[in-house]
């Protein structure tokens, strides 16, 4: 029996494959790569490890393959002391990306998500036990649709807090489905999408970051989501609660957080490391307004890509907390 987890998320395994370039090839070429990392990765498992080193009680629950990399993703799940509830899928293989690095640390990145689309809402359903006395459900878009709705639903039967990572967006996505979230953390492209979809508004995402924060604000507040927060990259993020609830503590409806300066090498997983330790450090900084927690989050991202890969590059609660000491 799993112990009680105070975060669950429910979500994708990706076994990642970066290679580092000085830069990008262009189409036709071949380059001889700098490095090669391979090692456990997906959006959802990346968050519930960044989540579980913050210090809080985390579960994952996933789909892989019946396969070597499905091992793998079992093994490094025991090894870090994360408790996870597999649904192993015969007829998909676990997933599997290529990333390429460049020497700015940017990324391009294609993925198989395989097993993780045969995520079976029966299978969810059947982990309804996990939830109850849990406090928040943390959720991305790299799963099938049916089984995201059925865990929200879960979530909601049972009071959590349920945090959505928009990413990517996902072709079937609607705002009935978005409006079933308390919170959701898109980047600037995710976030560009949304507005389009749910909103109808055209925005271009490169426009955003020099856009003001009352104009980010009233966008933010199409999506029908109480709190919305745009990461921006090395721009930091951008925070827009609903003005008629309590702002989660904040004593502004909206404000911007400055990035933390680092020597990145590897911006891939930084959004996952965001939202991941996001969910933690609402409970670690419970009594605190939500500031104190974007803030953390922030300066996970940030140490997250001072190291090569995606899971293993979260740092740890400690960690922050020394490098980040006033």
């Amino acid at each position: 029996m799993d112990r009680t987890a105070d975060v669950i998320v429910v979500g994708s395994y990706v076994q990642d494959h970066a290679w580092l370039t000085d830069r990008f090839p262009e189409v036709g070429e071949t380059r001889r790569a700098l490095g090669f990392n391979t090692g456990p990765g997906g959006k959802g498992f990346n968050q519930a490890v960044a989540c579980l080193r913050q210090g809080v009680a985390t579960l994952f629950i996933g789909a892989i393959g019946d396969d070597h990399l499905g091992a793998i993703a079992r093994r490094f799940g025991e090894d870090e002391g994360l408790p996870c509830r597999w649904l192993v899928v015969a007829d998909a293989p676990t997933a599997a990306s290529s990333i390429v690095v460049d020497q700015t640390g940017a990324n391009l990145l294609v993925v198989n998500l395989a097993a993780n689309e045969r995520l079976d809402p029966a299978f969810v359903e059947a982990q309804a036990d996990a939830f109850d006395g849990a406090k928040i459900l943390v959720l991305q878009l790299e799963n099938n649709l049916d089984a995201i709705a059925t865990a929200l639903a879960i979530g909601k039967r049972f009071g959590l807090l349920r945090l959505l990572n928009p990413a990517p967006v996902h072709p079937e996505l609607d705002a009935q489905l978005l409006g079933e979230c308390d919170l959701v953390t898109p980047n600037e492209t995710e976030f560009a999408l949304l507005l389009e979809r749910i909103a109808g508004e055209r925005v271009a995402a490169a426009t955003l970051v020099e856009r003001p924060n009352s104009e980010l604000h009233a966008l933010a507040r199409t999506l029908g989501v109480p709190t919305v927060i745009v990461t921006l990259g090395a721009e930091g993020c951008f925070v827009s609660h609903d003005e008629r609830s309590d702002k989660r503590g904040d004593a502004k409806s909206f404000y911007r957080v400055r990035a933390e300066k680092v020597n990145a090498v590897d911006s891939t997983g930084a959004g996952d490391a965001f939202s991941g330790a996001l969910a933690a450090a609402m409970l670690r900084f419970r009594d605190k307004p939500f500031l104190d927690a974007v803030m953390h989050a922030n300066r996970v991202a940030a140490i997250s890509t001072e190291t090569v890969g995606t899971a293993p590059a979260m740092p740890t609660f400690g960690a922050v907390a020394r490098r980040f000491a006033r």
